[in-house]
């Protein structure tokens, strides 16, 4: 009999050799955004044989030559650098692209991607603002594109096994989900307007947003702490979490928002919330999201996590210190199975998902219309914390019934500029 050393062993000899058999029919990929998780993704998709990265792309230079120099030590080859992605796009030979950038940038960059014939890899939230989401799921569709979400629990493991063992009615009928999001972030303290670093190419960077004085506290990572670029951390890690619970749930689009968000910690520069309590109404089910960036001490020995809650039973799903997995609780309350500490994230699995449906033209695990429906969420929730007031949600229409002011938050104002979506 095979034991678990020798199994493992040969799956991972038996991967390698199917990704050196699918070097010939190599993936040209263009990554945009090379600043954190932009540089994280090359270096990953680096080390798949059956991909070349052929352009890094960034409007702050100074940030290409560590992202460059991570490439070229895992696959051996240096890419070009470019600043504007419409030059990476006119690349005939360029077969998708990774989008790490803002927030404000996701639509329109996927958007342009799939006019350009590529595919795309953007991270999440899908959006910055739900009508632009929409129109990412309109240019996928009409250019016949594979675009995935970088919501990685739909391709992890342990979240599949967990949302497997859901399905089959272990826990019974399930009815309601709780995601939180209760890590701890930095207070940013305060920061005068200045001018922009001569190497960043700032007029590009804000895009079609409303152009404001460069300021630190809104440049690198900060930007997402301000709702002209991003969608504070309910869009930023908050997504992953809604949208493991709504997959739990297989829920749609909610009827009815409620709930509050606001900053009660946090005296310095940002405008999101630092605290959120938001509730999603199904109609038949219910999706509760709490949010505290500023506790240090997490919840169910969790920073990020989702519980689901059924008749018979509960699961929770997320990260225990170290590794990705689930609990599983009976009836009782008992503790029946705990992978947490056993179960392992290959890490590069969403990634690979992409790569693969590039290739057989199927819908990736987080096809943009799933990440449109999981990031409408955030939206809707920021909604309710910058107007104080609960809302209706036709989901149909995507509008907000019976509040104007709500209603014209699904969408932003854009200043003139080349990248502006189309249909906005």
């Amino acid at each position: 009999m095979m034991d678990r050393r020798t199994f493992l062993s040969a799956a991972a000899a038996a991967k390698l050799t199917a990704r050196r058999a699918s070097a010939n029919n190599r993936v040209e990929l263009g990554v945009i955004g090379i600043r954190g998780q932009g540089r994280a993704l090359a270096r990953r998709f680096s080390a798949f044989a059956d991909v070349n990265i052929r352009h890094l792309c960034d409007v702050d230079e100074r940030v290409y030559h560590r992202a460059a120099s991570d490439v070229e030590e895992v696959c051996g080859r240096r890419p070009p650098y470019t600043r504007d992605l419409r030059r990476l796009l006119d690349d005939a030979e360029v077969d998708a692209v990774v989008i790490a950038t803002p927030d404000h940038w996701h639509a329109p960059a996927t958007i342009l991607a799939c006019d350009a014939g590529k595919d795309v890899y953007v991270e999440k939230p899908a959006s910055h603002n739900l009508r632009e989401g929409r129109l990412m799921v309109e240019a996928a569709r009409r250019n016949n594109r594979v675009v995935q979400l970088g919501i990685q629990s739909r391709s992890r493991p342990s979240s599949l096994e967990a949302i497997e063992l859901i399905r089959s009615g272990r826990i019974g009928a399930v009815m309601m989900a709780k995601a939180w999001d209760v890590q701890l972030r930095d207070d940013i303290g305060h920061q005068e307007d200045s001018a922009p670093p001569p190497e960043v190419d700032f007029d590009t960077w804000t895009g079609p947003a409303e152009m404001l004085p460069f300021n630190e506290n809104r440049f690198h990572y900060k930007w997402h702490w301000h709702w002209n670029y991003g969608t504070g951390d309910l869009g930023n890690d908050g997504v992953h979490q809604l949208d493991l619970a709504r997959w739990a749930l297989g829920a749609g689009t909610p009827v009815r928002i409620s709930g509050m968000g606001r900053k009660v910690f946090f005296e310095d520069d940002q405008q999101t919330p630092d605290t959120m309590n938001v509730t999603f109404d199904y109609g038949d089910k219910v999706i509760q999201f709490e949010m505290r960036i500023w506790t240090p001490y997490g919840m169910n020995e969790q920073a990020n996590g989702v519980a689901i809650y059924g008749s018979e039973g509960m699961i929770h799903i997320g990260r225990w210190p170290s590794r990705w997995g689930y609990r599983l609780y009976d009836r009782q309350g008992k503790l029946a199975e705990d992978t947490s500490l056993t179960s392992t994230d290959p890490g590069d699995a969403h990634q690979r998902n992409f790569i693969d449906c590039v290739k057989s033209r199927q819908k990736p695990n987080g096809e943009i219309e799933i990440g449109h429906r999981s990031s409408l969420l955030c939206h809707l929730g920021n909604i309710v914390a910058r107007t104080g007031r609960n809302i209706e949600f036709d989901g149909a229409g995507e509008r907000i019934a019976g509040d104007r002011q709500a209603n014209a938050m699904l969408k932003r104002s854009y200043r003139e500029h080349w990248s502006v979506p189309k249909g906005v």
